[in-house]
C-alpha cells in the first residue's frame, strides 16, 4: 500500500473516530449510557470502526516499504 493511501486511511478514521466520540458525549447516547452503562450503538460503531481504520493506516505509513525481487 502507497504512503499517501496509508495516510488518507489514517485521516479518515482519525475523522470517523471523532465523530464517534462527538456521538457518545450527545444527548441521546448520554440518556442510553446512563441507563445501560454503555454508549449508543451508533457511538461505539463508529469509534470502533475508526479506531481500526486509523490502525491500519498507521500501520501502513510505519512500515517499511517492501522491494519486489528483481527477474
Amino acid at each position: 500500500m502507497n504512503r499517501w493511501m496509508s495516510a488518507i486511511l489514517f485521516l479518515i478514521g482519525a475523522v470517523v473516530l471523532g465523530l464517534g466520540i462527538n456521538a457518545a458525549n450527545s444527548v441521546s447516547s448520554e440518556t442510553v449510557q446512563a441507563v445501560s452503562g454503555t454508549p449508543s450503538d451508533k457511538a461505539l460503531w463508529f469509534m470502533l470502526g475508526g479506531g481500526a481504520i486509523a490502525l491500519i493506516g498507521l500501520v501502513g505509513m510505519v512500515k517499511k516499504p517492501t522491494s519486489l525481487p528483481h527477474a
